[in-house]
């Protein structure tokens, strides 16, 4: 039976990323539609052509809806939250993952399913999470630097799309040989951490780039708290060996690890330190304050 024009109590905007990982979403989206519209959605649909415009058009068309979906990646939806800070669009967001890796979806207890996130979606269930700030961007999961960043977008889509994770660890043994310690300085509301490392990330919750899942004590997903992971550079063989252990195990709390949370960061080097950004080039930075939206971001799903 044909559904009434009067059925629908609600608007969404569909934000698609067509080419995002495998281009899983084309087989979905007739699917995902009618899910929403037996909600009670009136779905309005946009296909994305180029990178940034997600951002633009959720700046600018996000508020005129009760509901925003984005189709894509990790990076598509930065793009789609970061383009509803830069407008102070303040609706929830649905996020069917359909990238090559999706780590958000995967630290979120989000499907990796496509029509099974929309029917959550579609059901309605909100939770409140923290977007972070680092300088004038904006990141949802994490901001990485040191080894392996750079792997989030130099290694191959085609490669990538094949192999998942896995792309990331078979190029990331090309770089052993050239790792390097960064010289830095990290500050936690007064806590002061100084020395090399070989990796860190920054986090607005309390899983971390896929290593480690902290307590919520020390960070919870919307108490406008930041974390920061940092791996010491190690010398010798023992150094490895407890850096090993520590990645396999999930814990932090060993000689070459150190754990920083507080309101803001602030992260200084003597050098250009190139970040990465859910996955995304960040740019090369002597100094950044990194802090957060608390609660900006309602996840509808």
């Amino acid at each position: 039976m044909p559904v009434s024009v009067s059925a629908f109590s609600k608007t969404a905007l569909l934000l698609i990323n067509p080419v995002a990982g495998r281009k899983t979403f084309q087989r979905y989206s007739c699917g995902v539609i009618r899910c929403l519209m037996d909600q009670g959605y009136l779905v309005t649909t946009v296909v994305t052509s180029c990178r940034g415009e997600a951002r633009q058009l959720s700046a600018t068309l996000g508020r005129k809806y009760d509901l925003l979906v984005c189709a894509g990646g990790d990076g598509t939806l930065n793009e789609c939250i970061s383009g509803m800070a830069d407008g102070d669009v303040h609706v929830p967001v649905g996020y069917l993952p359909c990238g090559s890796t999706n780590d958000f979806a995967l630290s979120h207890a989000i499907s990796l399913d496509v029509m099974e996130a929309a029917a959550s979606v579609a059901a309605g269930r909100l939770r409140q999470y923290d977007l972070g700030c680092f300088g004038e961007r904006y990141f949802l999961h994490h901001a990485l630097f040191g080894a392996f960043t750079r792997l989030a977008y130099s290694t191959d889509q085609n490669q990538k799309n094949l192999l998942g994770f896995g792309a990331y660890v078979l190029d990331g043994l090309k770089e052993l040989p050239n790792l390097k310690p960064i010289p830095l300085s990290v500050s936690a509301d007064g806590v002061v951490e100084e020395g090399e490392y070989l990796f860190g990330t920054v986090s607005v919750d309390n899983h971390i780039a896929g290593l480690y899942t902290l307590p919520e004590e020390l960070i919870g997903p919307a108490d406008g708290r930041v974390s920061a992971v940092l791996i010491k550079v190690p010398r010798t063989v023992a150094d490895w060996d407890l850096l090993g252990r520590s990645f396999l195990s999930g814990d932090p709390n060993c000689s070459m690890v150190k754990v920083l949370t507080g309101r803001e960061l602030l992260v200084t080097s003597s050098e250009s330190v190139e970040w990465s950004l859910d996955g995304e080039r960040s740019g090369l930075q002597t100094q950044v304050r990194i802090s957060t939206k608390a609660g900006f971001l309602t996840l509808q799903g």
